[in-house]
């Protein structure tokens, strides 16, 4: 029984952090890639009249970020239900 509890809690830990450092690196790729490095060649484009670059460097990074918590709230109800943590 304590080893399926440690297997359940590793199990859940390692998805854990998957989970974290996959919606980090979109983030990441949005706030930094989309409203810095890859602005140039955004701002060919435009939303509301607005570069597209400037647009993510404003707007967009904060969208994505509250759906990633939207996300990650939902990845856990279900982990938490596969590891057994919560019933």
């Amino acid at each position: 029984m304590a080893d399926e509890i440690e297997t359940n809690a590793k199990g859940y830990w390692r998805a854990t952090l998957r989970l974290t450092l996959f919606l980090l690196a979109i983030w990441f790729m949005v706030s930094f890639g989309a409203g810095i490095l890859f602005r140039d060649y955004l701002d060919q484009f435009s939303i509301g009249g607005a570069p597209l670059g400037f647009w993510f460097a404003q707007n967009g990074a904060i969208y994505v970020f509250v759906a990633l918590i939207f996300i990650y709230c939902f990845k856990m109800k279900k982990y938490e239900k596969k590891y057994g943590i919560k019933d």
